[in-house]
């Protein structure tokens, strides 16, 4: 899956919570049952659940609450947690699907979560039936949807933010801030680049021209997307509608006008063009400024200097961010659904993400999340969440990424080809795809 916030590697730890053992030959009560009119004190089973190590590192507190909370509830039914680590969570899951063990609940990243619907290996949820769910952010809650029904729910969001050298600005425009509008933001990337002048490999704006995350962000921006579903019942590609290639032209532009290294590298590491000092901003994941200044990734000199900033977009608004984050399931063939589903209803409470709040984690709702817009610290990525774009929720879409029909195509405008032309050729590839489960 792609970068996220919060991304960690290490193993899986398994840890068993809970107050009695008991067998889990219960009988599942369906998705109310262990909530409803059941006793809770009478129903017996194991539940287990996989989280990301991100909540073992950083809010272990919140998950420890839920699993008493859980616990008091259900004082006879015993809950096994496992973390697990993005480098290999995928693989062990397919494989515990297909060996017929697998969790009762999952976080997925929401870039996973289409290939378990569209396999069946998930349950569907009753949105109604948790905290919030009125007010969840829109593009998360998508991830989550298809074909009018709730796979799984919203846990956290994450978002792409400017990160920059308020160094360089301050001495090229006499403002450390970050510009608020894109007409300033021009304007000072061009005093920068005047500025630097004699170093032909110093990006004002390091842009990479095959980040079509960024791309597709400036789309949105315009009011265009990726892909539409029709009345036929068929998605088919939008790249060549005219909003969207407004976007594309002005992506292109951008990196073109800004970036200085090799148009043809991915993002993947663009931190580095900052760390080692041949950039005064780029638009990445939050972390990413982590990077610039750890020990061994980038420069700790510049500490002081990096900051994040929402980028703005062409429309006066905040530039529109993909949406990143994590959403959590209950599979197909657990035993215990009912059971499952109210440990997601706790650990997605009001309390639960104001506990994520309050940490500067990007709750699951516009309600929690908007107190963030104005502190210091999430107000960057808080901005860029409410008007966030997802990739289309299409059966091949898995095979459209596979593909790199998007970087293609911007690859080939970076090389002289029309947008024109460019974007009705991938629109047709997209339509080859997009229709057909990957």
């Amino acid at each position: 899956m792609k970068k996220r916030q919060l991304m960690s590697t290490l193993g899986t730890m398994a840890l068993a919570v809970g107050l009695t053992a008991c067998s889990s030959s219960a009988k599942p009560a369906g998705d109310g049952g262990a909530s409803g009119s059941a006793d809770p004190k009478a129903t017996g089973g194991t539940v287990t659940v996989w989280l990301m190590d991100d909540a073992q590192k950083n809010w272990p507190d919140l998950v420890q609450r839920v699993n008493d909370e859980f616990a008091a509830k259900y004082p006879n039914v015993s809950l096994k947690l496992s973390y697990q680590g993005w480098a290999d969570k995928v693989g062990k899951l397919d494989k515990a699907i297909t060996d017929g063990n697998a969790p009762d609940v999952v976080e997925l990243g929401n870039t996973e979560t289409m290939k378990y619907v569209l396999s069946g290996a998930l349950a569907p949820v009753d949105r109604s039936t948790f905290d919030n769910s009125d007010s969840w952010i829109k593009a998360l809650a998508n991830t989550c949807t298809y074909q009018d029904k709730l796979w799984c729910v919203p846990y956290y969001a994450g978002s792409r933010v400017a990160i920059y050298n308020s160094a360089a600005f301050q001495q090229a425009t006499g403002s450390a801030d970050f510009p608020k509008t894109e007409a300033d933001l021009l304007a000072a990337l061009d005093r920068i680049a005047d500025r630097n002048k004699a170093d032909k490999t110093f990006s004002p704006l390091y842009l990479p021209g095959p980040y079509w995350y960024a791309a597709m962000s400036y789309v949105a921006g315009y009011g265009g997307s990726i892909a539409k579903f029709d009345s036929s019942g068929n998605w088919h590609g939008t790249l060549h509608d005219p909003k969207s290639q407004q976007g594309i032209s002005h992506f292109v532009d951008l990196v073109r006008k800004y970036n200085k290294g090799d148009l043809t590298v991915n993002e993947q590491n663009q931190f580095e063009s900052m760390a080692r000092g041949h950039a005064a901003s780029f638009y990445g994941n939050g972390y990413e400024a982590a990077s610039v200044t750890a020990p061994v990734t980038g420069d700790p000199s510049i500490k002081d200097a990096v900051k994040v900033a929402t980028m703005p977009g062409p429309d006066g608004k905040p530039l529109p961010t993909f949406i990143g984050g994590s959403d959590l399931a209950v599979t197909a063939k657990s035993p215990q659904v009912a059971l499952a589903t109210d440990w997601i209803r706790m650990f997605t409470s009001t309390r639960s993400e104001q506990a994520l709040a309050d940490k500067d984690i990007l709750p699951n709702n516009l309600t929690q999340l908007n107190p963030l817009k104005n502190k210091p610290t999430t107000a960057a990525a808080a901005n860029a969440v409410p008007d966030a774009w997802f990739t289309p929720l299409a059966p091949g879409w898995g095979a459209v990424e596979k593909q790199k029909i998007i970087p293609d195509m911007l690859a080939a405008i970076l090389k002289g080809k029309s947008v024109d032309q460019a974007t009705k050729e991938a629109d047709a590839a997209i339509d080859q795809l997009i229709n057909k489960p990957s």
